[in-house]
Formats: structure tokens, sequence, C-alpha cells
């Protein structure tokens, strides 16, 4: 063991005066042990990797930056000579040669222990031959701290099990901690020399450290960024898609982002239609001017599910259209076989000939399908024709959607028909899209309830995978995240989606979450503890921890707090 510290002779000088600028940066005093430094009072460790995964991917270094405990990382990257790495090269070639023909000389199986190194170094030999690689040498050097050794042997304990994880192999610089130590310094030195030679692709990818900003020169602001306070800045219709998922559990402010974003779209000049089953954007709507239409079984306003305009474009897409009407009408009718949907096809088809030039009724199609003798498709559908449900769903449409913001309440529809009512508005504005598409956004608020039947959900996913060429966006709002990623209509919206917006989790929904959308254990870690209005926003590839927040002019357009609305 080796202790060190100032001597009584730069003791003296500093006491008359006469110290130097490296006196007044040192430590007050500094023990070297085989394993750790005592420094301060502070325990630290160095340590570095000694062996590195077979294959590498991008990001593949991220479980450092993610560590939940204090580290410091030095990354040494140094670039080699191809006129010196080519010889090496070429004498390691020949080496693993040489042991393959020994081997099959004498009758041994070559295994993969030989031929996939060969194969890697003549691969290698090969692209810097032609300029496609260079060959550098890395190396990476963390520095792990504790108060007590045993909480400096716990911290190494589990950085050595999350790198395990990812199949890198590390070791302790033991009797080497000061020079390990300084090569963790930001000097550009590198005392400890533990490296390893790597071509530019895998250099590349090893490189830990990714930006965590996201700020695009048009978009709207969706908050503040949680790791350095700059604005998260984002036009989601310049994603792969514009379509976007909102999880969160109840009261972790998904509808105050919902609407924050909704207030800042319009400011854009983007087109807003809402589904509100929970009556939660009336007063938004109202503060804008927008279009409030409730939809009940009383409502004097209807929307008719046949209504499709009738220029040669949209009558070009009365297929797409009837089997979304077919998947309506299944809805309807409680299911249907596929005789039944035989029919229902022929006979929309039918209806459409014979009125050109206006939409049908659900009442014309009754009369055709009895026509066509499936009475018991006509049972089904008898209610909606003559019984308590007639005024409901056999009307004309008497609605546009010219506003800027249309919200569509249906809070005060009957539980059993709120899936039939979201179906039959999402289908009318996607129709409405594809007879004028320009840049709209579609929010629908508790949609999980749409994946409660096949129909339903195939429905949605359909419209979800078609939005993006009708310049739409679909914005997909639950708090029953379990239900929706373990169906497999709601992971194909999911990942249909390029915008994710995860809010507070709790641990009976993490796992589904981590597990469908790649998250790191300090994302896992965030989502258990984030507050109010704090998520994780994914654009694509852009993982970005945001805090959003409303001026004080929207503040009272959108939020839901009783104590503020009601006082």
């Amino acid at each position: 063991m080796l202790g060190l510290n100032r001597s009584p002779a730069k003791v003296r000088l500093i006491e008359h005066g006469e110290q130097d600028s490296i006196d007044l940066i040192s430590y007050e005093a500094l023990r070297e042990d085989s394993s750790y430094i005592e420094l301060d009072g502070k325990l630290v460790r160095s340590l570095f990797i000694s062996g590195y995964p077979y294959t590498a991917s991008s990001g593949w270094l991220n479980s450092l930056i993610n560590f939940n405990n204090n580290i410091d990382v030095s990354y040494h990257l140094d670039i080699v000579d191809a006129n010196l790495s080519l010889p090496k090269l070429n004498r390691k070639i020949t080496e693993f040669e040489s042991t393959k023909r020994s081997m099959v000389r004498s009758g041994q199986l070559v295994g993969p222990e030989v031929t996939d190194p060969l194969d890697s170094a003549i691969s290698l030999r090969n692209k810097i031959m032609r300029g496609q690689e260079k060959l550098f040498q890395v190396s990476i050097y963390m520095l792990v701290s504790g108060n007590t050794i045993e909480e400096l042997d716990k911290v190494t304990k589990l950085l050595e099990t999350t790198l395990a994880a990812r199949m890198f192999y590390t070791k302790v610089a033991r009797y080497q901690q000061l020079d390990s130590m300084q090569s963790v310094l930001p000097r550009a030195e590198d005392l400890l020399s533990q490296k390893r030679n790597l071509d530019s692709s895998s250099a590349a990818l090893t490189f830990p450290f990714m930006s965590s900003e996201l700020v695009q020169e048009n978009g709207i602001l969706y908050g503040v960024n949680k790791s350095n306070n700059s604005l998260v800045i984002l036009d989601r219709f310049s994603l792969n898609n514009a379509n976007s998922i909102v999880f969160a559990e109840s009261g972790s402010g998904k509808s105050y982002a919902t609407k924050v974003e909704i207030l800042r779209q319009l400011l854009s000049g983007t087109k807003v239609i809402v589904i509100d089953p929970e009556r939660e954007y009336k007063l938004l709507c109202k503060s804008v001017k927008g279009s409030y239409i409730k939809l009940s079984a009383k409502s004097a306003q209807k929307i008719n599910p046949f209504d499709l305009a009738t220029t040669e474009r949209t009558r070009r897409d009365l297929a797409e259209h009837t089997q979304d009407l077919i998947e309506l009408l299944s809805l309807m009718c409680e299911g249907v076989s596929p005789r039944e949907k035989a029919g229902l096809d022929k006979a929309i088809l039918s209806i459409y000939k014979k009125h050109p030039k206006t939409a049908p009724l659900l009442e014309n199609l009754y009369e055709e399908l009895h026509h066509l003798g499936q009475l018991k498709l006509c049972e089904r559908l008898e209610k909606y024709i003559s019984g308590s449900l007639a005024e409901v769903f056999n009307a004309p449409t008497n609605i546009k959607l010219s506003n800027d913001l249309v919200v569509f309440d249906i809070k005060d529809m009957p539980d059993s028909l709120r899936q039939i009512m979201m179906m039959i508005i999402s289908n009318f504005v996607s129709n409405q899209v594809k007879l004028k598409p320009q840049k709209r956004l579609l929010v629908i608020d508790e949609a999980w309830t749409l994946l409660e039947h096949e129909q339903s959900a195939r429905f949605i996913t359909g419209l979800v995978r078609r939005a993006r060429k009708y310049y739409l966006g679909v914005s997909i709002i639950s708090q029953a995240a379990n239900d929706f990623l373990s169906n497999d209509y709601g992971r194909a919206i999911a990942s249909q989606s390029s915008l994710r917006i995860l809010m507070r989790q709790d641990s009976t929904t993490i796992s589904n979450i981590v597990s469908q959308f790649g998250l790191s254990e300090y994302e896992r870690n965030y989502l258990l503890i984030s507050g109010k209005g704090e998520a994780l926003l994914i654009a694509d590839q852009n993982h970005v921890a945001v805090k959003v927040i409303a001026s004080t002019q929207e503040h009272p357009l959108i939020t839901t707090n009783p104590a503020e609305i009601y006082l």
C-alpha cells in the first residue's frame, strides 16, 4: 500500500507564499490501494473493458450512459496507419490459415473459433485495401466511487453485471489504480494502454454518447428537455408518419399534454378533429371558437355511416369504403358469418349504384338485404331502422368539418354504442380527408375501447396505416397500456406510430412498455417516478425526457383540475 501526502517541504513553501500552480490544485490526501484509491476521504475505483461482444449494434454502450450511479467514462480513440495494420493483418491471416490446414491434415473438425476470426480478418483486410474501412485502437475506462469499501464493491458488482449482460467483460485495474485514474481524467492521456483493435464501423457504433436534444426548425413546442433545459420542438409531419400514441396512468397529465399540442397545432395551421368520450375538450373548443358536436340518442346532429362524396376520386375509393362499412355493420350486428359478409358486400355496392347523386341510408341497405334474402341480418339491423336507435344512425349527415377545431362529444352515448360511434366518426373523417387532403390531426381519446372487438380493432388499425397517404396524423390516447400492448392490433398501431409519448406508469404496465419500445433501465425508472406532466418522448429513434409546460394564457383553457375550474 502506498501513501501519498504533501511533504513538509511543500508545506513550508506554501506558508512562505512560494507555492507553484501544481501545489494549489494538489489533493489534500491521496492513498493508493491495490484495487482502489482513497481521495480526500472518498473511495474511487478504476475499471477497463477487456472483452467486447462479437457483433455490435447502434448505441451498444448506452448502458454506461444510463448507469444508475455516479460514473466517469473515458474513451480513447487512436487511428492506426494502414501501412502498419495491413502487415499485421496478413500475418494474423497466415497464422489462422496455417492452424486450419494443420487441423484438416490431422483430421480435426475446424470449428468457428478458427473460421470466424479468419473470415473477419480477411474481410477487414479487403475493406482496408479498398479504402472502405480504417483501423482504430479503442480504450474505455470507467471510474466509480463510494463512501465505504462495501458501497464501492456493490457499485462495482452492479457495473460489471450490467455490462456482462451485453457481453462486455470488465476488469479492475489492480496495482495500476493511479495510472488508470489519470487515464480517466480529461487530459487525453492513456497511461493504462488497454487497447482493442476495431474497424471504423464498429468504433463508430461503440461511441456511446448520443444527443438528447430534439429541436427542428419547423415544428411546435412540446416542452422543456429535462436533461439540459433546452426546448423540445418537433414537427410530427416530418417523421416517417404523423401518427402518435400517448400511454399514461390516470392523473399523470395525458389530457393536459394533448390539449397543449392541439392548441399549438392550431396555431401552426393544422386542422384538428377530436373524439371526446369524457367531455374533457369542451372548454378548449369554445375558447378557440371551434365546432362542438354533441352526439347522443336524442341529438339533432347526425352522421350517416354511408356518407361518401360523389366525386370521381372518392368513387374509386368505394371498394375500401365498403370494407370499412362491413366492419362497422359487423360490430352493429354483433358479428356476421362469411356468407352474411358476402351479402353485405353485394348489398352495399348495389345501393351506391342506385343512389349515384346522394348517399344512401341504413334503411336502403336494410331493404336491399331483405331483397337478397338476408333475413337474419335484417332482424339484427331492425333496431337501427325502426327501433329505439332509428334516429341515431338512419339519417343524413348534417355536420361539416370546415372549422379548424371540431370536437365530437360522445359522453351521452350508451356504453354499448360508443365503439360504433367512434368507428362512424373515424370513417367520416377518413372520407372527408380523402376528398380534400390537407394537414389534419385526428385525436381519439380512450382509444383502448376500440380494441375490445375485432371489427373495431381491425378498422382503426387500417385507418392508422393509411393515414399518411392523406396528410393525416392519428393520435391514440389510452391509460390502459397493458390492454393495448397485449393485443395484436394494439401492437400494430404502436409500430405504425412514429411519435410515442410515454408518461408515468405503474409496476403492472412498465414491463410491457419497456419490452414494446426497447427502453433502457434508466428510462424504465424514469417512467415509474416521473411527475405530472413529465414524459418520455420518442420520435423515430430519438428519446427525450420532456416536461410539458403551458403558458399562462394556455393553462386556463386546458386544465381539468376541479379546484381551478369550479373555484
